[in-house]
């Protein structure tokens, strides 16, 4: 790999930006690579919990869905049930430390022994209705079927499961919550009918955490959710669009904000009331916001405008012609775009997002990802 200065040698050529989103990369890289130094000393065991920003692959193996290539051609090569061209924020967690990415836990064929965890998530997924799959709360349901069938299997004598000193351990991660707030809008209710579903979308939220809790858990890492106002998809489907400087709908960000705040409440509520508790709140909103408002600063060009999908600027999205649908259209691979497919970042996007989020400058309390396998 050529060095950073070299490259910066070669970007006074005319291919400047070209160039300068090559230097960016490799910056990015080594700065990612430097902040992701895991200090785990026993085996990392992950429970993740959430909707499409983090589903590995949950939809393709428990529905069947297909999600095709273009999906998966930066990293994988090929579709991993994966809503990116490339790896998820959740997968670059795990590479810092160390460990495989996450196998779906309806993943039949994966060859996984879930040896380092599981992912619940699935696309789609939301707190509400319940009992639709694949809600939170069926997740969780998933997983007490998850445990209680691995520790019969480790009483039985097999080996390489996760044992209950494993569960105790593990952290367990709930990024969910986006889909409330975007199908209410969705489904034309107004700003105030919208936030007020907030307190029973918070509610099931905080049913789950206290439900792994009483399973032995004690370590919970809790993302809130990012600017919805700032997604191609929401800004395409809003006819009457109530813009910020930004360009995102102002409406949609600020229902995603009390969200925010009434999740930021309840983490801080739970870390009174569950006693040997670690609760961590990540802000990924502004995170994402940062990317979308200081776009160019990164060496994105339209953030406001996905790389895959079809109807060309300023949104470059059509719900009747999506991301591998027939008619679709892919920016080049090595584009700078934030957006995938209108409702999911690249993973370009979300390589950065990971670098902030090991940071500990968004977390509250401020707590390295790796906390809960150091001791």
């Amino acid at each position: 790999m050529a060095s950073p200065l070299s490259l910066s040698l070669l970007c006074h050529h005319p291919i400047f930006f070209f160039c300068f989103s090559l230097l960016f990369s490799t910056l990015l890289l080594a700065s990612f690579s430097h902040a992701v130094a895991s200090q785990c000393k026993n085996q990392p065991i992950i429970f993740n919990f959430g909707d499409s920003n983090s589903d590995t692959g949950g939809l393709a193996s428990g529905l069947g869905f297909p999600i095709n290539l273009p999906n998966g051609r930066s990293f994988f090569r090929r579709s991993t049930g994966r809503l990116s061209d490339g790896r998820l924020l959740i997968d670059f967690l795990c590479q810092s430390l160390n460990a495989s990415y996450l196998s779906p836990y309806l993943d039949s064929l994966g060859g996984s022994k879930f040896a380092n965890g599981a992912n619940f998530a699935v696309v789609g997924s939301s707190t509400l209705p319940k009992y639709l799959p694949f809600s939170l709360n069926i997740q969780i349901m998933q997983f007490l079927h998850f445990k209680a069938r691995s520790l019969e299997l480790v009483n039985a004598g097999s080996r390489n499961l996760i044992n209950e000193e494993g569960f105790r351990n593990a952290l367990y991660i709930i990024d969910i919550g986006q889909n409330d707030i975007a199908d209410s809008f969705d489904k034309n209710l107004s700003y105030v009918q919208v936030t007020k579903r907030i307190p029973s979308i918070i509610t099931e939220i905080k049913n789950a955490v206290k439900t792994l809790y009483n399973q032995g858990g004690r370590k919970f890492w809790i993302h809130n959710t990012g600017p919805l106002g700032c997604l191609p998809q929401k800004l395409w489907l809003v006819q009457k669009k109530d813009l910020d400087p930004h360009g995102c709908l102002s409406s949609y960000n600020s229902a995603a904000l009390l969200f925010n705040e009434a999740l930021r409440l309840l983490c801080q509520e739970l870390r009174s009331e569950l006693a040997d508790s670690t609760v961590v709140y990540v802000d990924i909103y502004a995170i994402k916001y940062d990317l979308i408002a200081n776009s160019s600063k990164y060496g994105f060009s339209s953030p406001l405008m996905a790389c895959c999908g079809s109807g060309g600027p300023p949104y470059n999205y059509n719900i009747r012609v999506t991301c591998g649908q027939p008619g679709y259209q892919v920016c080049n691979e090595g584009s700078r775009f934030l957006s995938w497919d209108g409702i999911h970042y690249t993973e370009a996007a979300n390589s950065i997002i990971a670098s902030r989020v090991l940071s500990t400058a968004y977390s509250s309390p401020r707590t390295t990802f790796d906390f809960f396998c150091r001791s």
